[in-house]
């Protein structure tokens, strides 16, 4: 029996499995491709490890340092491997049942940690319809086949959403000598990190707020795209136009890939679209944690590394004392202008990071903690943008009954 199973080696999965055999834990990690690292081999661009490695990295080398370091500890990875079910027998015990070409697996292991990442939305999911034509790609099957593969998806791009991966996307395609038509954006804001939005303007890629995609046509492959103005309420005004183009790429966003968590019994927060976890990151079920993009999405990769490490420690935690021995939880809930955070259940016996998002920008703000009088100003806030913020302990200890976070203006 392993003291835990990482399922998922993208950087959630491998930082857990680091620190889980650092901490003298007898790890496995399972991962459904032959290669490790998710989606960091196919992020060519730099911006990654600023805070987890203190320098910047790109994707593949952000991903390389993790790999080297598993292969220092030796720990054991299987490749290959899609995890078909998880089975809780008792707090102590739980079954993964995987299946990889030699043949399907069952494996005992007393904790997990479910770093399994994150999906991309689809056209339908976000409303557009039209004629079923070649190219159309989320914006990771098209970071994919560039990157990975070195095919060109198209010459005449819309992309829809203007969060990082999309700004991020639209570089990639200009720099390769293809002609980035618009991006198109619902909100009245542009859903990337500043330093991706400015993308745009060193591209000249002309930028539609508050506009959406809701019709492609074309004859085998993709000749043109609706675009229609939405109002404060995101309503269709009646406003509408066509872009001609060759590929539309839907960057809508990510859903965390917690299917297996469901099917377990994991009690799912509705606002993040995963799990509700203790501090140590604990879900519902006694004994299996998560981790990174399947515990909420984040917007920087050393944010999610960050996540692996806490709930390899929790695991410890688990393992050794046989459960976590936390008497009394504090619920973490959500106040004025933030959209979603985690953890939701706080001990008070450690400091703790909070990762949230706010619904809407503004400028000149407080994030208040009213119950334990906590007040921390910042100049500007954005949905794009994670907050991560601190409490301390001896912070946590004040409150009487529940916490909760809210951003006001100052």
């Amino acid at each position: 029996m392993y003291d835990v199973v990482v399922i998922g080696g993208g950087p959630a999965g491998m930082a857990a499995a680091i620190k889980a055999k650092e901490l003298g834990l007898n790890v496995l990690l399972l991962d459904e491709n032959d290669y490790l690292g998710g989606i960091l081999p196919q992020c060519i661009h730099p911006g990654f490890g600023i805070h987890y490695f203190r320098e910047e990295l790109t994707g593949p080398e952000f991903a390389h340092r993790l790999k080297e370091r598993l292969k220092e500890l030796r720990v054991k990875v299987k490749g290959n491997a899609r995890v078909l079910s998880i089975e809780n027998y008792s707090d102590l015990e739980k079954v993964v049942t995987f299946v990889s070409p030699e043949g399907i697996f069952d494996v005992r292991t007393k904790t997990i940690i479910y770093a399994a990442g994150a999906r991309e939305r689809h056209a339908f999911e976000i409303g557009i319809v039209g004629d079923r034509v070649a190219g159309i790609y989320t914006a990771g099957e098209a970071q994919t086949l560039m990157d990975i593969y070195g095919i060109m998806p198209g010459k005449e791009i819309v992309i829809v959403g203007s969060g990082d991966v999309g700004l991020i996307m639209a570089r990639r395609f200009a720099l390769e000598g293809a002609r980035v038509k618009a991006v198109i954006e619902l909100m009245p804001y542009p859903g990337g990190l500043a330093r991706n939005i400015m993308i745009l303007r060193d591209f000249n890629i002309p930028l539609y707020l508050s506009h959406k995609v809701v019709e492609v046509r074309g004859r085998g492959r993709v000749k043109r795209v609706k675009v229609v103005k939405v109002d404060e309420n995101l309503r269709e005004t009646g406003e509408e136009f066509w872009i001609s183009c060759d590929t539309l790429i839907i960057s809508a966003g990510l859903i965390p890939n917690v299917k297996l968590l469901k099917e377990v019994g994991v009690e799912i927060d509705p606002a993040t679209g995963g799990p509700v976890v203790n501090d140590r990151l604990e879900t519902s079920v006694p004994g299996i944690f998560v981790a990174g993009n399947a515990l909420v999405i984040n917007d920087l990769v050393d944010y999610v590394a960050e996540q692996g490490e806490l709930a390899a420690e929790g695991a410890k935690e688990f393992v050794e004392n046989e459960g976590i021995g936390t008497k009394r939880w504090i619920r973490l809930k959500r106040g004025q202008n933030v959209r979603l955070l985690a953890p939701h259940y706080l001990s008070g016996e450690r400091d703790v990071w909070i990762y949230a998002r706010v619904s809407k920008p503004m400028e000149n703000v407080a994030v208040e903690f009213p119950e334990i009088g906590k007040r921390i100003r910042l100049p500007v806030v954005k949905p794009a943008e994670m907050l991560r913020i601190r409490l301390r302990k001896k912070e946590i200890a004040r409150a009487k009954g529940a916490i909760t976070m809210e951003v006001v203006p100052l």
